[in-house]
C-alpha cells in the first residue's frame, strides 16, 4: 500500500513538473528574408521568433533565414505561396504584381512623416490591403518597415532633379518607383537587393535608392560616393505567412503570430528611428558625401502628381484621399 502511494505521489509530482515547463516546440516555421544580419529587418525577424516562442509557451518555433539564404525576395514570396516556406517579409513592391492597390503605399511623396505612415498601415487602410493578399495564398500578419528611400550614386552630388538625369539607377520593380526615375531623366533598372552591391561595384548601374540603414548595412558606401536624402518614397514591409498553414493553427496561435508580428514591427521602427543619425555619421566617416538639406519641392512637383494620376486612373481616388486625410 505504501509502495502504491509512493508511486502515485511520484507520478503526480512528475506531471506537475511537466506542466510547469514550457511546451516543447511542436510546430516549426521557417521565415526567409533578404536582409543582411546587421539590418533591422533581420533583427525584427529574430524579435518575432522570440515573441512567438513566448506567446505560444514554446509550442511554435520560428527559424530565421536571412541574407537571401532561401532565395531572393521573389523566390521567398513564391515559396510562401506554394507552401515550401512558411513566412517571409519583403518590401511592398514585391507584392504589387498580385495586389495592385498596394502601389498606393509606394507613390512618391505620399507620406509626409513616419507618424502618418504608421497610422495608415496600422489602421483599417493597411489591414484592408493586407487582407487582399489572402486570395494569393498568403495571410498578411503586419507591416514591418523599409522606410523612406533616398538616392546614392557614384557620379556626382544630387541636389536637384536635373542632377538625376542620365544616371542608371537600381530601383524596385514597383511601377511608381520606375516611373518616378523616368520622369527625372534617369534609367531605372529593377533588380533584387541581393544583386545590388555587385551591380554597383561593376558599374552596371550608377546608383540605387534605399533608406540610410540599408545603405549602411549592405556596405553600399564601399561602392558609392554620394548620398542625397531625397526621401522620395516610403516603403512598408508586409510580413506574410502561407495561408493554409496559418488557417490550420489554433485561434490562439493565430493571434499569437499576429501579435508577435506587430510587436516586432514596433521594435524595428524604434531601432530605425534611434539609429538614423548615427548611420548618417557612419556613412560620412566612411567616405560618403551626404546631402541632407535638399529642397524637396522640385522633386515633388516633378513626380508626385503625374504618378498619383496614373494610380487614380486605374484604381480610383478613394485610397489616396483616405491616406491624405489621415494625419
Amino acid at each position: 500500500m505504501k509502495r502504491q502511494l509512493f508511486v502515485k505521489t511520484l507520478l503526480a509530482a512528475g506531471a506537475a513538473m511537466l506542466l510547469a515547463q514550457p511546451a516543447l516546440a511542436q510546430i516549426k516555421l521557417r521565415l526567409a528574408h533578404s536582409g543582411a544580419e546587421a539590418e533591422t529587418q533581420h533583427l525584427a525577424a529574430l524579435e518575432f521568433a522570440k515573441q512567438v516562442k513566448t506567446r505560444t509557451n514554446g509550442a511554435i518555433e520560428v527559424q530565421v533565414y536571412g541574407s537571401s539564404t532561401l532565395g531572393n525576395d521573389n523566390t521567398a514570396i513564391a515559396g510562401v505561396r506554394g507552401g515550401t516556406i512558411d513566412l517571409t517579409t519583403s518590401g511592398t513592391p514585391y507584392y504589387t504584381g498580385m495586389v495592385g492597390r498596394l502601389n498606393v503605399l509606394d507613390l512618391p511623396y505620399m507620406f509626409t512623416s513616419t507618424e502618418q505612415a504608421y497610422k495608415v498601415l496600422d489602421g483599417p487602410i493597411g489591414r484592408g490591403l493586407l487582407d487582399e493578399l489572402g486570395t494569393h495564398g498568403m495571410k498578411g500578419l503586419a507591416y514591418w518597415e523599409v522606410g523612406f528611400r533616398s538616392l546614392t550614386n557614384s557620379k556626382h552630388p544630387v541636389r536637384t532633379p536635373d542632377d538625376v538625369k542620365g544616371l542608371k539607377v537600381r530601383t524596385t520593380p514597383n511601377p511608381a518607383h520606375i516611373k518616378a526615375f523616368q520622369l527625372m531623366g534617369a534609367a531605372p533598372t529593377p533588380m533584387p537587393l541581393a544583386e545590388v552591391f555587385g551591380a554597383l561595384e561593376s558599374k552596371a548601374v550608377d546608383g540605387q535608392e534605399n533608406p540610410v540603414n540599408i545603405v549602411r548595412n549592405n556596405k553600399f558606401y564601399e561602392v558609392q560616393k554620394y548620398m542625397s536624402l531625397t526621401r522620395h518614397a516610403y516603403t512598408a514591409m508586409p510580413v506574410v505567412m502561407n495561408k493554409k498553414k496559418f488557417d490550420g493553427l489554433k485561434p490562439e496561435q493565430q493571434q499569437a503570430l499576429v501579435d508577435a508580428a506587430l510587436a516586432a514591427g514596433a521594435y524595428q521602427r524604434d531601432l530605425i528611428k534611434k539609429n538614423e543619425a548615427a548611420d548618417i555619421a557612419f556613412l560620412r566617416a566612411n567616405g560618403m558625401q551626404v546631402e541632407e538639406n535638399i529642397d524637396l519641392e522640385p522633386f515633388r512637383k516633378l513626380v508626385a502628381e503625374p504618378i498619383k494620376q496614373m494610380f487614380v486612373e486605374k484604381y480610383g481616388p478613394q485610397l489616396i484621399d483616405a491616406i491624405q486625410q489621415t494625419r
